[in-house]
């Protein structure tokens, strides 16, 4: 049980270089309000004067103090001080003169005989740190005390907890020291010695308030009730000793430390405790072996064993598991440079490779939140332009007066006996026309997802350029650069397809013979079938004219063909012709700034039946354009834009990037980047060599 003390103290020495708070080790932290007695009860641990005395706040920065009891034949030893087995084995400590004597860690090997000087130290390196105003700081000083009159001990000294500040203290050091003291009592493996004056209430103890906030069942809490001999005369601490008054599991342990005075006359730390012996005995007869510095040092450092015992379990694992993972940061963070050409070329492979990767879907990381790469490519083509594409109406933008004043304008000064085929190739032109913008808009949108891609490359597939921020953006500018030349092209193709469909109207195309073919048989069926709904009894003349009385009103069978005809295209047709009124004649008052339409005019039968005739090629012509251009565009734009940029993706970036001018540049780490390695590379070093340590402790010695 005696060996688990220095194994800790050998792990907090192994710590303390690289931050002991990634591991919480097993300790006891001394917490009390100031002046309330801390650094005397460590003293009398110690049995030495060591410590900064005085009034107000004295201990300003947390002092680690490992005790380690030497054998006075074999205090003199030139193995490891931790080992407990070296002091056994007779070898000498050159250079020692004295039975006691102290380290600092900050001094490396300087050995301190005179505790005067180790006081003075402590003095100084607080105030190398702290300055001399009477501000605190939370970087701990590391003092080893080596002493046959000492028990196997490690306690860190905190500041006192105070409430008022006090001359250049900063307005808030009452929360900077609670966060400081928190700070170390929340290590669950550590012991609280909780320090109270025995002349105060204990109910208004701020150290057990604070110990009790993160331990609130008391069971790794210690308290120490100290200047018994100061009590006002009449009382007396037998309640309080008892436990009567605020019961703490690790239990109560009363002390009587060197009142000023005795430390002005140079009394001795060994003359007090024979005085607190003797005080003890008198005052408190039934509790005095259970009350004491030499009992308190005993019990710290039995419960102090115990919890090691407890912990080192679990300390070994978490050592383990964090070796692990410092290993694998230390990987992501990738060695020095050595061979730069070879570095270089294998990051622009590594980079054109997972770039290629991602857009064929073959990526090592797999994006999960949203498509990427070439699912996003792919989505563009077939849902974003597909779909709007579908969604551009083959008559969108185009009236029947439109249409009307197309066919008579091509007819010149002659009427015409036919619909002339000019009208048609003018007005369908200008609809393929209307496809052209959004065949560039999805060049555009490949474009930008290709131009996304490389930022999703560098932030999952190459962690390594994060190391080189230089070649990131010089590799960032380059495939930019590429994108940026290939989008002119690309627009070009585009912009070439729907003029190669402008330029030809193919009006033998098969798809557009069929469509006309079975137009002609619907309207001639159509013009049957009213002919069939007439009147017998109607002569012949009237009923032409009725039938066109009927078409210009608006509310013949030809609308009810066209309806059906266009599947319901153009309501606001049928509001055009529904909101022209029947007749002048059927005394209704006609107000020409109502009509919709710049026509004083209705369209006769054959002027609907044209440009019906008209409407219906053109949408027929229409689609299967628009059936061309949904194929082509992504084709053109995989070849001319995607597929280019991928096979000369690599060549681009060496013979953009591999040049010896610009080497030493491109590949200079970031300064983070280096430091990151190497605050990694010390941590995973102190974890391998805390692991060695708590490997040597046979498991009997747990037991």
């Amino acid at each position: 049980m005696e060996a688990l003390i220095p194994v800790i103290n050998k792990l907090q020495d192994v710590f303390n270089t690289v931050g002991a708070d990634i591991i919480q080790l097993p300790q006891i932290a001394v917490v009390g309000t100031q002046s309330s007695g801390k650094s005397s009860v460590l003293e009398s641990l110690v049995g030495k004067d060591l410590l900064p005395r005085g009034t107000g706040i004295v201990t300003r920065r947390p002092l680690i103090l490992q005790l380690v009891h030497v054998d006075p034949e074999d205090r003199r030893k030139t193995g490891e001080e931790n080992d407990p087995n070296a002091w056994k084995n007779g070898r000498l400590f050159k250079g020692v003169d004295g039975e006691e004597w102290g380290k600092f860690l900050h001094t490396k090997n300087k050995i301190y005989t005179d505790f005067d000087e180790i006081r003075q130290e402590i003095e100084n390196e607080t105030e190398r740190i702290s300055g001399n105003n009477k501000g605190i700081s939370d970087e701990p000083i590391h003092l080893k005390i080596f002493s046959p009159h000492v028990v196997n001990l490690t306690l860190v000294d905190l500041p006192g907890i105070t409430k008022v500040p006090v001359g250049d203290q900063p307005k808030d050091i009452e929360l900077q020291i609670r966060e400081l003291i928190l700070r170390y009592i929340s290590n669950p493996n550590c012991i609280i010695l909780a320090v109270t004056a025995a002349n105060t209430d204990m109910a208004t103890s701020e150290a057990l308030k604070v110990a009790r906030e993160v331990d609130p069942d008391g069971r790794r809490t210690l308290a120490v009730v100290t200047k018994l001999d100061l009590m006002d005369a009449g009382t007396d601490a037998m309640d309080v000793l008892m436990g009567r008054v605020i019961p703490v599991k690790l239990g109560l342990i009363g002390v009587v430390n060197r009142s000023q005075l005795d430390i002005n006359t140079k009394k001795s730390v060994a003359d007090a405790i024979r005085n607190e012996h003797a005080f003890l005995q008198k005052k408190y007869p039934s509790l005095a072996n259970r009350n004491g510095t030499k009992y308190l040092a005993r019990t710290l450092n039995r419960l102090l064993m115990h919890h090691i015992r407890d912990c080192l379990p679990e300390l070994k694992t978490r050592i383990n598991v964090l070796a692990a993972q410092y290993q694998s940061l230390l990987s992501s963070y990738g060695e020095p440079v050595e061979d730069q050409s070879a570095t270089l070329l294998q990051l622009i492979t590594k980079f054109a490779t997972e770039y290629c990767n991602t857009i064929d879907g073959t990526a090592k990381y797999i994006e999960t939140a949203e498509l990427c790469g070439g699912a996003r490519i792919c989505y563009i083509f077939h849902e974003t332009f597909g779909r709007t594409l579908e969604s551009v109406y083959p008559l969108g933008g185009l009236t029947t007066i439109d249409v009307l004043t197309a066919i008579r304008n091509a007819t010149g000064p002659r009427p015409a006996l036919f619909v002339p085929e000019i009208s048609f190739e003018l007005l369908v032109k200008r609809q393929v026309k209307r496809l052209e913008e959004p065949s560039l808009r999805c060049v555009e949108l490949v474009h930008e997802e290709m131009q996304r891609i490389i930022q999703h490359c560098s932030n999952y597939s190459t962690q390594e350029l994060l190391r080189f921020p230089k070649l990131h953006d010089a590799i960032v500018e380059v495939v930019t650069s590429l994108l940026r030349k290939r989008l002119p092209v690309t627009n070009e193709m585009v912009h070439n397809l729907v003029a190669i469909e402008l330029a030809y109207i193919n009006t033998k195309h098969p798809d557009f013979a069929d469509a006309c073919g079975l137009m002609n048989n619907n309207i001639e069926e159509q013009r049957r079938n009213r002919m069939r709904e007439m009147p017998s009894a109607v002569p012949r003349d009237k009923m032409a004219g009725g039938a066109q009385g009927e078409q210009e009103g608006g509310t013949g069978t030809w609308r009810g063909m066209l309806k059906r005809g266009e599947d319901g295209q153009g309501d606001d047709k049928t509001k055009l012709y529904s909101s022209i009124p029947a007749s002048p004649h059927k005394g209704h008052a006609v107000n020409l700034l109502d009509v919709p339409v710049p026509v004083a005019r209705k369209l006769s039968a054959r002027e609907q039946r044209d440009c019906e005739v008209i409407e219906r090629l053109i949408k027929s012509y229409f689609l299967i354009v628009r059936k061309n251009i949904q194929d082509s565009v992504p084709k053109a734009v995989m070849h001319f834009l995607v597929n280019h940029v991928k096979d000369s993706l690599q060549s681009e970036l060496v013979g953009q990037l591999y040049k010896p001018a610009v080497l030493d540049d491109l590949l200079t780490e970031s300064e983070d980047m280096a430091q990151h390695r190497n605050e990694a590379a010390d941590m995973l070093k102190a974890l391998q060599k805390a692991s060695q340590v708590i490997a040597e402790i046979r498991e009997t010695h747990l037991w």
